[in-house]
């Protein structure tokens, strides 16, 4: 039976949730012992100190307590209820909803848990629970119109198009009086509604339904494109094309209008005179506008594309825009449309063409020369930098001439530092770089430039420090913490991918767990939009956050920091001495055994020394309290340095962490599948290795890592002291064995073979190498020089030649002779001049 209060105990309970609600957790901890003293067994206060404690810090006594306030009273609905967000909190919302349907089951009319419930069915994509709860509520309160809505969405999301259309149609029926034209909430549901019906493929409905219901719509925006849009489906074309013009009126930058109404008049991209009637009254009815002139680009072909490309080209050169490459480069795929480009940009800076009216070349009022001259030197920079017309000497010079005659511009210093990193010489780039930001030290875009390519010259110190000009002075964890607490993850990222380089893996580790903590905290705080988003009437922006949510970790941001994550603890579990520190090496590149045996040693000291350091400030921490002015649990590192991090004892296991997203939200990049069979091969796990070899090849089926990897996997299946089990050996014949030879002689044949068909490709080459060193085909020596004619191939690339490098290094050679030959051929490049690769 639970123990009674009378009512000055009462009073002061209420006290309680009322100090929780508003964070006043010392009064409310102070009201609830207080109540204690008197009634020692009262489960709901002691549920509510649980949740107080929680708030505070300290997670696992709230947790005791509140199992100790179950005990006291199974059957109140508050200690279950506070069970769950308890389980919440800890982001275990399987437990979580559980305890909710308890606390439900023993007050049903509870509106508070009811919503708790649903919150979290949304947030698991619970959608048949979800709609159960929904329907629970708007039962209890139809005069909500978020209710109705909440309740669309779960069928909407659960796939249920025809259950979530009635739903808006039966909220508008119960209506007394139409809504005020003002109502913006109802706008958005009508809209929302229209989207149903277009998204359940009734096209022609969806149309009437707007015309007849969005005609007051004030988002007059949506209703215009959504009615272009169904015309165009439907084939009215006339009429599509009149809305599409009606658009262009609105805003004639926009691609997509352009498209529609391309495609409404039904022209032909071959069709150069109907595109030209098309864009020309545009340009001309816009004469500052910039799609009509640059999207028949992508269009026009031979002398008509010189000519408007001419045109093009002079006037924004001549108005000196520094994005015209930017606006040009895209049509750089096209081998012809380059060339032409490349011709008419060197006339100009050769003076061979002079510019006419609407890009004339004139004389500025005080006598200078227009930014016409330094506009081209500037664009001929970047066209000879771009990878599909690189010629960097040419870039360089250029870009040089057009400093000579500007040597303040932020541009052309950015420019320069840009060709100098694709030359390799990443410390020129730097320094540059930094120049181009002591231009302008307002300007926070220069200034992460910088940062960048300082961390890319592992310069960490110096990168942040110059952060530190645009982050909060007073933030807690100095800049670092305020980047973090920013989520800039571009900064987090580049700056592990620098301590990987250094080998500082538990720096490196730190910052890719930093990128997947991010990410889980946007997978979190999407569970506060659930209700926002409802009860301020924004549902087509929820839905589509939902369905953003839904792959959220396929961003490339995810992507980068997971592969290279998995990198460091492939490099943990095959050089465990890593997780001391960056390794030792001598001048070949080999690694010292005794220097190794060494640090390891010096580590163990260090990390007794730091294991004692964190007990006491764990101790410390739990004195303190661990919570800030305004109530909330303070942030406390135990490992700064990413030290638990790096010694792990299975970096295997920890790499499948950041490994199985990747996978299921990005199959299709081919790193991830790499990065997986990696994994998966030295786990022993065939049968998932086999799968991510088979996605790689059907990505890229002559792709040079998955050659290598297949003669691996065969070696592997033939060096097995036990024989798979039966239903994997059956799966592994009919996929892999029946597919590739399994024999050395054969897969000595087969990387023949391989090396034949792709004689000129270096990436090739060096795989195809990797194997014969593997199967023992040649002796060291012999495939060391003959990695050192692929870098001195005229298509081999710096890339190339690094791998190369790290090739050598893993056979345990002379790695110093491959890189004194790509020193030669690449002499501006820094990562060749080190006595080693960082």
């Amino acid at each position: 039976m639970p123990q009674p209060l009378n009512s000055k105990e009462r009073t002061l309970f209420g006290q309680v949730v009322k100090n929780y609600e508003n964070k006043q957790y010392k009064k409310g901890l102070k009201a609830a012992e207080q109540i204690l003293r008197k009634a020692p067994s009262h489960g709901d206060t002691q549920a509510m100190k649980a949740l107080i404690m929680n708030s505070q810090g300290h997670s696992e006594d709230a947790f005791a307590l509140a199992k100790v306030a179950l005990t006291n009273d199974m059957k109140s609905h508050v200690c279950w209820h506070v069970y769950g967000l308890l389980w919440r909190s800890a982001k275990n919302f399987e437990e979580a909803i559980k305890a909710y349907k308890f606390a439900l089951r023993l007050e049903p009319e509870s509106q508070q848990i009811q919503r708790d419930l649903a919150l979290l069915q949304m947030q698991m994509r619970d959608y048949p629970g979800y709609i159960q709860s929904r329907k629970a509520m708007l039962q209890a309160r139809p005069a909500l119109r978020s209710n109705w809505t909440a309740l669309a969405i779960a069928h909407h999301l659960a796939g249920e198009m025809v259950e979530a259309e009635r739903t808006m149609t039966t909220y508008e029926e119960t209506l007394r009086s139409p809504p005020p034209k003002t109502d913006i909430e109802h706008a958005e549901a009508v809209l929302y509604k229209n989207s149903i019906i277009a998204e359940m493929g009734e096209t022609e409905r969806a149309l009437d339904h707007l015309d007849a219901a969005a005609k007051n719509n004030p988002d007059r925006q949506s209703v215009m494109e959504l009615r272009a849009q169904y015309l165009l489906k439907l084939e009215r074309k006339e009429e599509a094309e009149k809305a599409y013009r009606a658009l262009l009126d609105r805003n004639p930058e926009y691609r997509m209008y352009y498209r529609g109404l391309q495609t409404a008049l039904g022209l032909d991209p071959s069709d150069s005179q109907g595109l030209e009637e098309l864009y020309g009254p545009f340009a001309a009815r816009n004469p500052r506008g910039d799609a009509a002139r640059r999207i028949p680009l992508d269009f026009y072909e031979g002398d008509t594309f010189r000519k408007a490309a001419d045109q093009y080209l002079q006037r924004l050169l001549q108005k000196g825009v520094p994005s015209t490459f930017a606006n040009i480069k895209a049509l750089y795929k096209d081998a012809a449309k380059r060339e032409i480009i490349q011709e008419l940009v060197e006339g100009y800076a050769a003076g061979k063409s002079v510019p006419q009216m609407n890009g004339s070349l004139e004389k500025q009022v005080n006598g200078n020369s227009s930014p016409f001259e330094t506009s081209t030197l500037y664009f001929l920079a970047q066209h000879y930098n771009y990878h599909l017309s690189r010629d960097l000497s040419r870039a360089l010079e250029y870009i040089e001439k057009a400093i000579e005659i500007s040597p303040k511009s932020v541009d052309y210093h950015m420019a320069k530092a840009r060709i100098l990193k694709h030359q390799g010489n990443v410390p020129k780039a730097s320094e540059t770089m930094e120049h181009a930001r002591s231009l302008d030290i307002r300007d926070r875009y220069i200034n992460t430039k910088a940062a960048k390519y300082q961390l890319r010259n592992d310069e960490n110190r110096k990168a942040l420090e110059t952060m530190s000009k645009f982050t909060k002075s007073d933030a807690s964890g100095g800049p670092l913490g305020d980047l973090h607490d920013m989520q800039c993850m571009w900064f987090i990222t580049e700056d592990g991918a620098s301590y990987l380089r250094q080998k500082k893996l538990g720096l490196a580790l730190k910052r890719f767990t930093s990128i997947y903590n991010i990410f889980e905290i946007w997978q979190e705080d999407q569970f506060d939009f659930h209700s926002f988003s409802l009860r301020k009437g924004q549902i087509r922006a929820y839905v589509d956050m939902i369905r953003w949510e839904d792959h959220l970790r396929d961003h490339p941001f995810y992507s980068r920091a997971a592969i290279a994550a998995i990198k460091a603890y492939i490099l943990l579990h095959d050089y465990p001495y890593l997780a001391h520190g960056p390794e030792r090496v001598n001048a070949n590149g080999k690694v010292d055994p005794n220097e190794a045996k060494r640090a390891a040693k010096k580590a163990r000291k260090e990390k007794e020394k730091q294991d004692h350091i964190d007990a006491e400030k764990k101790d410390a921490k739990k004195t303190a309290g661990g919570v800030s002015a305004d109530g909330d649990v303070k942030k406390v590192d135990t490992d700064p340095q990413g030290e638990k991090l790096a010694q792990t004892t299975d970096p295997l296991k920890d790499a499948t962490k950041f490994l199985i997203p990747l996978l299921e939200f990005s199959p299709k990049n081919l790193e991830a599948q790499r990065a997986g069979f990696e994994i998966y091969i030295r786990r022993k796990k065939y049968l998932l290795a086999l799968r991510c070899l088979l996605a790689t090849l059907s990505l890229a089926p002559a792709d040079p890592t998955a050659h290598f990897q297949i003669v691996r996997l065969q070696h592997a299946l033939s060096s097995l002291a036990e024989p798979l089990p039966p239903p994997a050996a059956e799966v592994m014949t009919s996929e892999f064995s029946s597919r590739f030879p399994s024999s050395k002689p054969a897969l000595q044949k087969f990387n023949d073979d391989f090396l034949a068909e792709h004689k000129d490709s270096p990436p090739h080459q060096l795989a195809g190498l990797q194997v014969r060193q593997f199967l023992g085909q040649n002796s060291r020596e012999e495939n060391e020089a003959q990695v050192r004619e692929v870098i001195n191939a005229e298509q081999a690339r710096m890339e190339d030649a690094v791998e190369a490098v790290e090739i050598v290094h893993g056979w345990g050679g002379d790695a110093g002779k491959v890189m004194a030959e790509a020193a030669r051929k690449w002499p501006e490049a820094s990562i060749f001049q080190s006595k080693k690769m960082k």
